[in-house]
This record gives structure tokens, C-alpha cells and sequence, in this order.
């Protein structure tokens, strides 16, 4: 029962974080000091499968949008989503790329709580300072937007490959300095976290497997539970962001970061020390 009530804490950090500008990494870092699975080794592996619950509510939302062959499209709506999907795959390379090469530096020197509180709030004065002089956006369609600005937009994404960055912050803000509406840039961050988490997700769980880490039926459980978890919390929280973009911006976000990072700097050089 101990085991379940962690999963339902994780699974609703985790469905809450990943698509909102406010870091999953940072937020699971400092839960995992309180609530932790074990061994660390299921711990990990529960961390990265969870994700995909998250992906699949972003495919269930916009399914009709990313769908190319609906019957109950016009000709121009699937060229437009053919459209959107190829600004997708040029955002995505970069961190596929860069990801594949560095993923295990990443995790064994920079998958920390000094490097994560550093990225919060370096990232939450950025958010503040960006949004404080964001101008009227010129790109109001994903399809309006040109594969460079896409290509641009990924490589702002691979910034989110340092832990605490956050890849929906990275993502979004990068959109927006190139002109982006927020609307767009949280769209487009979603589409490109169907791939870009998808890979990850699936690398990690290959390695994991390569390694021969074992798994009991109750964890295969604990995992399946966190997914669908994952799935519902991540399903109401893109439908109340994306309310939220339509009418604000994202400055309480990069002060949520701030503070959160100063809550981290507190706990890990002071308490737990």
C-alpha cells in the first residue's frame, strides 16, 4: 500500500511537470529525498517508463490535429498536418543527435540537485526577463512557421538536455524569441516531445534491459499504475496550460523556478547536509 501511495505522489509530480515551463527533473529530484521507490535501480526505470503515459496524453488531445489520414479531413488540413509534422522531425534531429552522444555523460556528471536548482533559476530569470519584453508574435500557426525557425527552435531544445532546464521551457521560450505566439509555442513543444521523449524514454529502457535488470510482477504493476497515472494527470494539465497561455503569460512560472530552486539551495546545502 506504502508502494502505491509513492506511485500516486510520482506519477502526479511527473504528469503536473513535464509539459509545464517549471522543470520534471527538478521537481522529482527533490521528491525523490522524501518518497522514493526501491531499489534505486526500479526507481530509475519507474522515472523514464512513466513519461510515456505522459506522450500518449499529448497524442490523445491532438490526435485529429497529427493525424495526416482522417477520413474527415480536407485536403488542406492534411497537407497542413504533413506540414506540421515536418517542421517536427527538422526540430527534433538536434536533440537526437546530441542526446544519443551525450546521454550518459549527462547522467553520470550532470543528473544532480546543485546542477538542477542552478538551471531553475538561471532559467526562471531568463523566463521573467524574456516575457517582460516579449513583442506582438508574428508566427501564428505551426504551419506558417519555416523550417529554419523549426530547426532554431530545436536546437534551443537541446539547451533542456542539462537537467532543471526544463525541455518545454527551453522549447517555448526559444519559440517565442523567434517570433512565435505562445499558443504556437506550446503546441509546438508538445508535438516535439512526442518524439524527442519517446526516443529518450525508449533509449533508457533499452540500456536498462542490456544491463539485465530484473523486474517482480508487482513492480511491472507499480509501472503500468505510474503510466496511467501519468497518462490522466498529464491529460488535464496540457488542457488547463493551454486555457492558461490564451489569456497569460509565463512570468509566474519563472518565478515558481526561482523560488523552487531557492526551496533546493536550502534543503541540499543546509538541511541535508
Amino acid at each position: 500500500m506504502f508502494d502505491i501511495i509513492k506511485v500516486v505522489i510520482l506519477s502526479l509530480v511527473e504528469g503536473i511537470t513535464e509539459f509545464i515551463p517549471v522543470s520534471s527533473t527538478g521537481h522529482l529530484i527533490l521528491v525523490n529525498e522524501f518518497i522514493k521507490l526501491k531499489p534505486e535501480s526500479f526507481a530509475n526505470m519507474f522515472s523514464i517508463i512513466i513519461q510515456l503515459g505522459a506522450i500518449l496524453s499529448v497524442i490523445l488531445i491532438y490526435f485529429n490535429k497529427l493525424n495526416p489520414f482522417s477520413h474527415k479531413k480536407s485536403a488542406s488540413k492534411k497537407r497542413e498536418t504533413i506540414e506540421i509534422w515536418k517542421r517536427v522531425i527538422i526540430g527534433v534531429l538536434p536533440a537526437a543527435v546530441l542526446g544519443l552522444k551525450f546521454d550518459d555523460f549527462i547522467d553520470e556528471k550532470l543528473m544532480n540537485p546543485y546542477v538542477v536548482m542552478t538551471t531553475l533559476f538561471v532559467w526562471g530569470i531568463v523566463i521573467i526577463f524574456i516575457e517582460a519584453r516579449h513583442k506582438k508574435a508574428k508566427i501564428k500557426s505551426i504551419s506558417d512557421m519555416s523550417y529554419k525557425t523549426a530547426l532554431l527552435i530545436g536546437l534551443a531544445q537541446c539547451i533542456a538536455l542539462v537537467p532543471g532546464t526544463s525541455r518545454s521551457a527551453a522549447t517555448i521560450i526559444g519559440a517565442m524569441l523567434l517570433g512565435c505566439s505562445r499558443t504556437v509555442s506550446a503546441e509546438f513543444s508538445f508535438f516535439l516531445a512526442i518524439p524527442t521523449m519517446f526516443g529518450a524514454t525508449s533509449l533508457k529502457i533499452v540500456k536498462a534491459i542490456l544491463r539485465g535488470t530484473p523486474m517482480s510482477m508487482w513492480q511491472v504493476f507499480l509501472i503500468l499504475l505510474g503510466t496511467v497515472l501519468s497518462f490522466i494527470f498529464a491529460l488535464i494539465v496540457i488542457r488547463k496550460f493551454m486555457k492558461y497561455v490564451k489569456e497569460h503569460n509565463f512570468i509566474a512560472f519563472g518565478l515558481y523556478r526561482v523560488v523552487l530552486s531557492v526551496v533546493m539551495a536550502i534543503y541540499f546545502l543546509i538541511i541535508a547536509k
